[in-house]
């Protein structure tokens, strides 16, 4: 059974490559989603760090 699913998966990542390579604007658009993640990401946490430390007199 897990060697069926394994072939799946192989197979689905075989196509989906295949698409991106011949159709230059899914990629562009891929790419793009990427780019907009990882910048969401490291917004966040540039917030978390962002704040300043309690000071008690």
């Amino acid at each position: 059974m897990m060697k069926r699913n394994n072939k799946f998966m192989m197979s689905a990542m075989a196509l989906g490559a295949a698409y991106l390579m011949r159709n230059p604007e899914a990629r562009q658009k891929l790419k793009d989603q990427f780019k907009s993640f990882a910048g969401s990401t490291s917004k966040k946490d540039k917030m978390k760090t962002a704040k300043s430390p309690v000071t008690t007199y």
